[in-house]
C-alpha cells in the first residue's frame, strides 16, 4: 500500500505562517504604536517601545498555535491593522500630502 506522505496539513501550515509572518507584523505595528503613544522624547520612545517586543512576539506565536482554529489565529493577528494606523499615521499623512 502507498502511504499518504504527500498530504499537507493546511491548517498547520496556515498557523505557522500566522505565527511567523503575522506575529512579526503584529509586533512591528505594536512597537510603532507604542513608540508613538509613549510620552517620551522622540529619541527615547522607540528604544523603550522595542523592549516589550520580544514578549509580544512570543505571545503572538503562542496565540497562533493556541487558538481553536486557524481562522481565529488570523483574526486575532488582524489587530495589527489598527495598531499600524496609530503607529504610522504621521508617515501616512506625509505620503499623502
Amino acid at each position: 500500500m502507498k502511504e499518504k506522505s504527500s498530504v499537507i496539513a493546511w491548517p498547520v501550515v496556515s498557523r505557522i505562517i500566522a505565527a511567523v509572518l503575522g506575529g512579526y507584523l503584529f509586533t512591528y505595528a505594536f512597537t510603532a504604536a507604542l513608540a508613538r503613544l509613549l510620552p517620551l522624547d522622540p529619541m527615547t520612545a522607540p528604544i523603550v517601545a522595542t523592549l516589550p517586543a520580544f514578549l509580544v512576539y512570543t505571545l503572538a506565536v503562542l496565540w497562533a498555535f493556541g487558538c481553536r482554529s486557524a481562522w481565529r489565529a488570523w483574526i486575532g493577528l488582524g489587530l495589527a491593522g489598527p495598531l499600524a494606523i496609530i503607529g504610522f499615521w504621521s508617515q501616512l499623512l506625509e505620503a499623502l500630502g
